[in-house]
Order: C-alpha cells, then structure tokens, then sequence
C-alpha cells in the first residue's frame, strides 16, 4: 500500500519464502520494493537514519529478545521517524492452543511462554511445521520501546478477530512511538 501511494519501501524479514512472495506481488502489481533477508535484531545491512517509518507487524512472537530489536530500530530511524508496532497481547500465551481451537479457554501454560517449552507432540499438533513462538511482557514490549529511546504517542489494543479470547481480552496490542529529534546528552 505504501509502495503504491509512492513511497520508497524496504520489506525486512528472515523468510526466504515471505520475502520471495512479496517480490512476486509488487511485480505483478507493477510496484517497486527491495527485499531484504536478515534478523530483525540486526539491522546492519542499514545506515543510522535510514528510514522515516518502520513497521514491525505482529513479528515479535517470532523473537525470544526484544532488546537488539527496539535498539535497531531506534538507530536505524532518522530522528522524528516513527516505530509502529504490532505485538499479541501476552495474557493469550497462557491458553491450550488446541482448546482454543475447539472455542474453549482452557489455563495451561506459565508466562513467560515459548512453543520450545512443548513435547514435540504438543508442538506439532498445535503448531505444526511452523516457526517457534515466544511471549513477551508488555515491560519488554512497550517498556523495552521505551528504554531504547524511543517517546510513546499512541497505545490500541484489538480483539483477536477468529479466537474465542476476542470474547474476554484483546489480543493484539499496537503502538506507535518516536525518535526523538534530538539526543540529549546528560552530564
């Protein structure tokens, strides 16, 4: 969408296979992108100030630290750039995936949560080949924007739009926040 309305877009992502198909979309929408394949706790295929926005969907749940992820971005952001970030509210990790499934909320799980912490038999059912994800608190997702610089300016949250949690909590949290236009240096 951005790509279309002009702006020069960069897609970051450590899937070969997401990346390939990003490419193949913008090609035959006739849009312009550059993919780019690393770690989000990396950023060093990118120059400090590098970008005006980044987006980071729903992505975290696939990071076991987010630290090096809100430290990059605030480097790689030109000051005033903003960071939009989508993450899963962490409360849904304590629930069975398989009862979900069924429509049930069933308490199984401590938090923090990693799909590493299942059998393979409990993974596989309930995850597949899929990759490995991991909770986070909201102090390491919106106390970690936070401590790496950046200033909070928006806070939403939304129910998960398939899952029978959307009837008690929101699932997904977003936030936008900024670098700031000037370091501050104390002495």
């Amino acid at each position: 969408m951005c790509t279309a309305a002009g702006a020069t877009v960069t897609v970051f992502d450590n899937s070969p296979k997401q990346l390939a198909r990003d490419d193949e979309v913008a090609a035959r929408d006739g849009l312009a992108l550059r993919t780019v394949l690393g770690d989000m706790r990396d950023l060093g295929a990118f120059d400090d100030g590098a970008f005006d926005v980044i987006v980071n969907p729903v992505s975290n749940v696939f990071c076991p630290d987010l630290t090096p992820v809100w430290n990059e971005a605030l480097r790689v952001l030109r000051p005033g750039g903003a960071l939009l970030a989508g993450f899963m509210n962490p409360d849904v990790y304590i629930f069975d995936e398989m009862a979900l499934d069924r429509h049930e909320l069933v308490v199984r799980h401590r938090l923090p949560f990693s799909s590493l912490d299942l059998s393979e038999a409990d993974r596989m059912r309930a995850y597949g080949d899929g990759p490995i994800e991991y909770s986070h608190s909201l102090t390491e997702q919106i106390g970690g924007q936070l401590a790496a610089g950046f200033i909070l300016t928006h806070l939403s949250e939304a129910p998960h739009h398939a899952d029978v949690t959307a009837q008690h909590l929101s699932a997904y949290i977003a936030t936008r926040a900024v670098k700031p236009p000037i370091t501050l240096l104390a002495h």
